[in-house]
């Protein structure tokens, strides 16, 4: 188990597994909010994603979690730089190797007074099994449940939702068998994430992963990009866009039927494409106009 700061703390005694109770502020709701980034987010310019998070974490405190990632040491250095610099005055890390190690967190002090938790990039299966089911989850689900924010970036706007799309080359997504799915943390339901979307021609997967359950909302996001999610809606933030897949209109495809080598085929499935400022609205599933 590996914890940092700025300046390393002496190691503290183990901490028995009682649920805790985190600080609720007069802004908090049922639920927090989300802010989930399609990955490569300006870090050196104007900011506005990272300022975001920065913005919601307030006075109180912001753990980051690499958890995904294999070179979590650069990647905590480089976000503690950041939000450092973008006012954010106390900064934790969580690290883990193994779902064990998760016991050996003292979860009243690391999670004593924070606010927001942003999850890095890297291998969302890394995430969901190393800390899906464990006391640490439980504090980060209460700290969203108290009106906090949760925010990932990558593999980390990946394991927002119920279900979370894994592999796949990039220039077969449209053949019926070139992904999988795995179950994420549930943090948003109903809706299905892709991240780096555009840029790694991604939309076949997306709409295979609709196709196979019409119910749900397919959601990719770009680059640079990100929605920010309260209660029932959606907007969105960065310099490209956003793309809601809606099935529920689909009238054939052959994704139950066709081979793993064969072409994907679907009918009449909605597309909506969202630029920064645009809202969309999750329970009537229509974009919100501009004012």
């Amino acid at each position: 188990m590996k914890t940092s700061k700025r300046k390393p703390k002496s190691s503290a005694p183990k901490a028995k597994m009682t649920k805790v109770k985190l600080r609720k502020t007069s802004t908090a709701r049922s639920r927090g909010t989300l802010i989930i980034i399609g990955g490569r987010e300006d870090k050196s310019g104007e900011m506005k994603i990272l300022k975001k998070i920065a913005e919601h974490t307030g006075n109180g405190r912001l753990l980051v979690v690499t958890a995904a990632s294999e070179v979590s040491e650069q990647v905590w250095q480089d976000y503690f730089t950041i939000f450092k610099k973008l006012g954010v005055k106390s900064i934790e890390h969580l690290y883990v190797k193994q779902p064990e190690e998760t016991h050996d967190v003292n979860i009243t002090e690391m999670f004593k007074d924070v606010t927001a938790v942003f999850f890095t990039g890297g291998d969302q299966l890394k995430v969901t099994t190393k800390l899906g089911g464990t006391p640490v989850m439980d504090a980060i689900t209460e700290v969203f449940r108290n009106g906090g924010t949760l925010a990932g970036t990558s593999a980390g706007a990946s394991i927002m939702g119920k279900t979370m799309l894994i592999g796949g080359e990039n220039a077969e997504s449209h053949k019926v068998g070139n992904w999988m799915m795995a179950p994420g943390l549930g943090f948003v339901e109903n809706m299905i994430i892709d991240q780096h979307f555009a840029q790694r021609g991604r939309i076949g997967r997306l709409l295979g992963a609709v196709a196979l359950n019409p119910g749900i909302l397919g959601i990719g996001i770009d680059e640079g990009t990100a929605i920010i999610v309260e209660e029932d809606r959606f907007q969105i933030l960065g310099e490209n866009a956003v793309y809601v897949v809606d099935g529920r209109g689909v009238t054939y495809t052959n994704i139950s039927e066709a081979s793993a080598e064969q072409t994907m085929s679907m009918h009449d499935v909605r597309l909506h494409i969202l630029a920064d400022g645009e809202s969309f609205d999750l329970k009537q599933r229509k974009c919100i106009s501009l004012e």
